[in-house]
């Protein structure tokens, strides 16, 4: 089988949204893919926040926060599939057992490259009693494409793809976290142009 047919897998890397991107929900994103395989692929955006904050999430569904470093950062839109739920995407989280390989939360998708995306609401607990892991961005909905999807987009230049860099999810300001993303790949906003070519 030939190289070049080998399916691509986008796991832990910045999907960039073209500046000519039409679906106005992921206009400038980018997006964390925190799976991709031969059946689809399951992103969060990172740059894109909501108008509730972490402290207004907690008071939501009966949580005190007692993690103050936390209690002002957005809560992010993560994409268009199930909004009402909520995805923590945070920093690797382990029993405290020898060679443990499992999350020390319910649902929790362990993503190649040091992360984990939980889903249960122990991860919520945990920060709310002041302890969890230490790094935490959390969404309402996530991004999902469909077998073939993310690839006939990528080939329609919809995407700039870069391998994801953890310090441009928790540390990089918001709203430069597009710009930064670019310049992974040693782009400007300003170099690529809004329109796709087609051959």
């Amino acid at each position: 089988m030939a190289a070049d047919s080998d399916p691509i897998n986008l796991t832990h890397h910045f999907l960039i949204a073209m500046p000519g991107m039409e679906d106005e929900s992921f206009a400038r994103s980018v997006i964390y893919l925190c799976e991709h395989s031969p059946q689809g692929a399951l992103g969060l955006m990172i740059n894109k926040p909501s108008d509730i904050n972490l402290r207004r999430l907690f008071d939501k569904v009966d949580l005190s926060l007692r993690r103050e470093d936390l209690s002002d950062t957005p809560v992010f839109n993560g994409g268009p599939v199930q909004t009402e739920r909520g995805f923590v995407l945070h920093e690797a989280m382990r029993a405290d057992v020898p060679d443990a390989d499992e999350s020390v939360y319910a649902s929790t998708m362990t993503i190649p490259g040091g992360l984990e995306m939980t889903t249960s609401k122990d991860v919520l607990e945990a920060l709310s009693t002041g302890a969890g892991p230490r790094r935490v961005l959390v969404t309402l909905g996530y991004s999902s494409w469909g077998e073939g999807q993310l690839e006939s987009e990528l080939a329609e230049n919809a995407w700039l793809t870069v391998g994801a860099d953890l310090s441009v999810i928790f540390d990089v300001p918001v709203d430069e976290r597009y710009d930064r993303a670019l310049k992974l790949l040693g782009l400007e906003a300003w170099m690529i142009s809004p329109d796709a070519g087609h051959a």
